[in-house]
């Protein structure tokens, strides 16, 4: 436990003999004054989510977080994957005299050049953010943060076993409670992809109308039809364990199909991730969060679904289609159809895609997020790993948002695909999760 009172009396002190000397620069005196400011905030660091859970419970019902900053979804993924690739949690707490002030749910994880502080459970996060009390930013004004964040990661690094060389930070919303995210206070660079939501209201005909062209009302009943010749329809929210496993067992089957056909790596196959996605959908403390459900044609699972229903929006996070003949007579729009209806129905007022610029999602969405990413080296070996992650970072944004370099990576990608199977089958579980994102709608 770091409790910063000390630190914050002698800076106190060298504030005041700064500001006494007449030769002393502004700017030295502000930048102590943000330093005690920040030290006034009292840390402490928990290498045990168990350590944490009744608070970070609690704190989630009122802070400003989205669905993927719930300790459940933090729990299940240490269980099933952290544990597995020997990521340390490092959530730090900050309370301001005594009162809950922010939870950051950090992690280190090893790696092979360096040990690098991310976001706990970043992989399976579409927002990676901290919690933060609605009185966060009075608290801790505009330009005091980059003060905090110091402490933050000396409180960390005091612990041998959370000794780290990088800190790399991604997929971060631009703004948390209506506020700039603290964290583009930092020296921030746009993150690949961007996130995609609409606005919801009234019944499913009403918006349905309102927000579709005639034409293409038209067309999906056309398909519609097709799709009733082959069995009749029905959405199926999963109400049981044995149910929600049936629909994951079909959703698994067919992303893992989709992503062959397309050279795509799956990143379901990777050890845990499996078992992390049954964990939450049967976890009782997400009943009525976690929603899994699958369009039913006659026999056929023709598509399937995980999402989250949190503070009125529905967060669309998962989603795939059967990929046999069924697939002409669009399954999946059909059930995103059944979707957007359910959250209706839930009294959502926003429907989320989350992350992916796939194009089916900016017909549908009013508002788009922009994420953002930080990365820092504390040590030399952390220095190279930074100057490497920054250049893949700007490559990839460079390839997703040129029609023409994306038109070549995707068919280079559907040409090394058999390689890229034959290599994933003797152990290689390195995936592009970011890439994977939303797709299969």
């Amino acid at each position: 436990m770091l409790v910063s009172e000390e630190s914050s009396a002698v800076i106190a002190a060298r504030v005041g003999t700064i500001a006494a000397s007449p030769q002393a620069p502004a700017n030295l005196i502000r930048a102590a004054s943000r330093r005690m400011a920040a030290s006034a905030i009292q840390l402490m660091v928990h290498e045990n989510l168990a350590a944490v859970e009744a608070t970070w419970r609690a704190f989630e019902t009122e802070a400003d977080c989205t669905a993927f900053q719930t300790f459940a979804w933090h729990d299940a993924w240490q269980r099933t994957i952290g544990d597995r690739s020997r990521a340390r949690p490092a959530i730090v707490e900050g309370r301001d005299g005594g009162r809950l002030l922010f939870i950051m749910p950090l992690a280190v994880e090893p790696g092979v050049l360096a040990r690098r502080l991310v976001w706990h459970a970043s992989d399976l996060c579409d927002y990676n953010q901290p919690l933060l009390a609605a009185d966060f930013f009075e608290r801790v004004p505009a330009g005091r943060f980059a003060a905090l964040w110091e402490e933050i990661g000396a409180s960390i690094r005091s612990r041998h076993s959370l000794r780290y060389d990088v800190v790399i930070l991604e997929g971060m919303p631009e703004s948390i409670g209506g506020h700039d995210n603290p964290f583009r206070q930092l020296r921030v660079t746009p993150h690949s992809s961007s996130a995609y939501m609409m606005r919801i209201a009234g019944d499913w005909e009403t918006f349905y109308r309102d927000k579709r062209s005639s034409a293409t009302r038209r067309h999906d009943r056309s398909k519609r039809k097709r799709l009733a010749e082959s069995g009749a329809v029905s959405f199926i929210t999963a109400a049981t364990a044995c149910d929600a496993e049936i629909t994951l067992d079909a959703f698994f089957a067919q992303k893992a199909a989709s992503f062959a056909t397309r050279g795509v790596p799956n990143f379901l196959a990777r050890p845990g991730t499996r078992d992390f996605y049954r964990a939450v959908a049967s976890d009782p403390s997400l009943s009525g969060v976690v929603h899994v459900s699958r369009l039913q044609v006659g026999g056929i699972a023709a598509a399937a679904n995980l999402g989250m229903v949190f503070r009125g929006r529905y967060y669309h996070i998962l989603a795939s289609y059967d990929g046999g003949p069924i697939s002409r007579f669009g399954p999946g729009t059909a059930h995103l159809h059944a979707l957007i209806d359910y959250a209706l129905q839930r009294g959502c007022s926003e429907f989320d895609f989350t992350v992916g610029d796939e194009p089916y999602k900016r017909d549908w969405c009013d508002q788009v997020t922009r994420l953002h990413d930080f990365r820092g080296a504390q040590t030399l070996r952390g220095s190279a790993v930074v100057t490497g992650a920054r250049m893949a970072s700007r490559v990839k944004r460079r390839i997703k948002h040129s029609p023409l370099l994306w038109r070549v990576f995707t068919a280079a990608r559907l040409l090394t695909a058999p390689v890229r199977r034959r290599s994933h089958s003797i152990g290689s579980d390195t995936v592009d999760r970011a890439g994977d994102a939303g797709e299969g709608t």
